[in-house]
């Protein structure tokens, strides 16, 4: 079955639209810190590759807290993904309490997810965030959280006003 999709997909037999679900373990290269900020709290970024200090993220970015095993993270994560595809917001994931990378990693690639990931193997994040999911972060260029979205994001409509309001970012 696996053979027949690949040899679909190359011979353009399966709408584009069908592989814009399929996610990837994105480099957190691209993710804005401040260089001069050295304590705080250290993740991994999924891709193991890098680590980053949330206390140095800057922005204007969401960082949406959330884990695979977490039903309205599930929920909400296509809305971030409609979000990032405008290409007009940075996204940051924040995959807390998972059984180990590997989960994290199999709920990115399932559900979509093409942005940066950090991975909160121990549970340290529950300082920052707090202990539940799903969470979002907004923060404005200086890495101020300018907003934060407890709860499921119930509506694309939502997600977009928030961004507006508080980040000043036009959808």
């Amino acid at each position: 079955m696996k053979r027949v999709l690949l040899l679909a997909l190359l011979l353009g037999l399966v709408p584009v639209a069908s592989q814009a679900t399929v996610g990837v373990i994105a480099s957190c290269k691209s993710i804005s810190v401040n260089p001069s900020v050295k304590k705080g709290t250290v993740l991994a970024c999924l891709d193991n590759k890098s680590k980053v200090t949330l206390q140095a993220l800057r922005g204007p970015v969401l960082v949406n807290v959330f884990g695979s095993w977490c039903a309205p993270c599930q929920q909400e994560i296509p809305k971030f993904v409609a979000l990032y595809a405008t290409k007009k917001i940075a996204i940051i994931g924040v995959d807390v309490e998972e059984r180990n990378a590997a989960a994290g990693a199999a709920f990115v690639l399932k559900k979509g997810i093409t942005w940066p990931i950090l991975f909160d193997a121990t549970g340290i994040t529950k300082a920052d965030f707090g202990p539940g999911v799903p969470v979002t972060w907004f923060l404005n260029a200086q890495g101020h959280v300018v907003y934060e979205q407890i709860g499921l994001i119930s509506s694309q409509a939502q997600l977009n006003a928030e961004v507006t309001k508080y980040l000043g970012i036009k959808l």
